[in-house]
């Protein structure tokens, strides 16, 4: 019988050392490293992943020069979801892994579900290791699809079954939910540890190089945020897509983290539903209160997250402090960012806002990144504080710098344009984006501004 031996990997990035250490030197966190076993031979598990692609064309390995190799890509499987393909960048591609992370009962399982019912065309094999057969049965009846004998489901935490009914069923996409469930007996740990998920994965992902069939890997997060599991997880696998949101809101966002056959700057939006995930094509209508005119407090901001223009809702609220030290509270916006744009608006404008209670919400649950969010949420602040809403029509762009200036923002013409959409009369842009911009294309007034002064003006008078 072969001897196991100990090994340490950090669970941050996944290094090893033959000793245990208190710091890890490649990524610089302290008491990482967790002790493993490893078995001496590991060719069980490649000989499982191997024998699984028995029956499947596999590909074989040869040196080849690079003017050779042809640049055209695979023909990539659509997924019938408009949302997942822009995210995926284009459909999914035969032979590659992908992880798909989220928070618990966000909709990871939903969305994965009701994505391969709607594949009637391919033979999907779903492997649950968290849910029983009659659970699945019971959320597939919510959802609205076609009946087929194509989609196949295994409840299952070990890996060597798992490859032996592949080797019978000869599928044409695997999903695995979740990839901490599933276990293989050539590591002596309990599933869901580091050295569980480590092999786990690698076999998964042999199989899918050697065999051209794609799996999607459903994987946990931690109360921190980041997947679960070892950083290696995170290495080997071809896609990393993050599924987001807030369970007391009804959207949810999917996000590329890492994609190497697609830009990660994609994004795809879902409205949670009864019946499942909707598809959310134009979400600046969503995102728009049906009327806040006459509210004060509120401003619409043309925002672009990842490639997708859309109009999102900034609503503020300043009172008098109650205690003696005043609240800052920001919900989808960057607490340390607002604070920087209260002192703006404080030292250059002249507002007074040192004994007032300042909180600030994006509309929808949403969590928005972009720098062209500052004029609106100054605008929303100063529309709140002196109790004055801001007049129907209007919606703004444009980062603002310490010295109170408006700085220029990527992409304008597509904000533009997307607030001309939705009836939009005029919109405050920083006035250095109007070097090499067409105005007569736009039937939109466009107001033009260099510092916070001249936009507050614009839009109080």
């Amino acid at each position: 019988m072969a001897k196991d031996k100990t090994m340490y990997v950090c669970s941050n990035c996944g290094q090893e050392s033959a000793k245990w250490i208190g710091k890890c030197p490649a990524c610089g966190q302290w008491n990482t490293y967790k002790e493993i076993k490893v078995a001496e031979t590991r060719k069980q598990v490649a000989a499982t992943s191997a024998a699984a692609s028995a029956g499947h064309q596999l590909r074989q390995n040869k040196i080849l020069r690079l003017k050779d190799i042809s640049a055209h890509d695979d023909p990539r499987i659509d997924m019938h979801d408009q949302e997942l393909n822009r995210v995926l960048g284009g459909g999914l591609v035969p032979g590659s892994i992908v992880l798909l992370g989220g928070e618990p009962g966000i909709g990871k399982s939903t969305l994965s579900l009701q994505t391969m019912l709607a594949l009637t065309d391919k033979r999907v094999l779903y492997v649950s290791g968290e849910e029983s057969a009659h659970q699945l049965k019971m959320r597939a009846e919510r959802i609205p699809h076609q009946e087929t004998d194509n989609f196949l489901i295994l409840c299952e935490n070990s890996l060597e079954n798992i490859f032996s009914h592949i080797k019978e069923v000869q599928p044409e996409l695997v999903i695995i939910d979740s990839i901490q469930t599933i276990s293989t007996e050539d590591v002596e740990s309990s599933a869901g540890s580091i050295a569980q998920v480590r092999e786990c994965a690698s076999a998964l992902l042999r199989f899918a190089k050697t065999s051209g069939v794609p799996v999607i890997l459903i994987g946990h997060i931690t109360k921190e945020g980041s997947l679960a599991g070892p950083k290696i997880l995170e290495h080997i696998v071809d896609t990393v897509i993050q599924f987001e949101g807030d369970q007391h809101y009804m959207y949810r966002i999917l996000r590329s983290i890492k994609n190497r056959f697609g830009s990660t700057s994609e994004l795809g939006i879902y409205e949670m539903q009864q019946t499942g995930l909707r598809q959310v094509s134009n979400p600046s209508e969503l995102l728009l209160t049906e009327d806040h005119n006459g509210l004060s407090g509120v401003a619409i901001s043309s925002a672009i997250e990842g490639v997708r223009p859309f109009l999102v809702e900034t609503q503020a609220l300043v009172s008098s402090a109650a205690y003696g030290t005043p609240q800052r509270s920001a919900t989808g916006f960057d607490q340390r960012r607002l604070n920087m744009l209260l002192a703006v608006l404080e030292k250059r404008v002249g507002f007074k806002l040192m004994q007032k209670d300042v909180f600030l919400n994006i509309a929808g649950g949403l969590r928005v990144t972009d720098m062209a969010m500052d004029l609106s949420v100054i605008a929303a602040v100063l529309s709140s504080n002196v109790d004055t809403p801001i007049d129907e029509g209007w919606c703004m762009a444009g980062e603002v710098g310490l010295s109170g200036e408006v700085r220029p923002v990527a992409r304008i013409e597509q904000r533009i344009s997307e607030a001309e959409k939705l009836g939009f009369q005029h919109i405050i842009i920083p006035k250095y984006n109007l070097s090499g911009l067409n105005r007569k294309k736009f039937k939109i007034e466009l107001v033009a501004v260099r510092k916070v002064e001249e936009a507050l003006r614009a839009l109080f008078g």
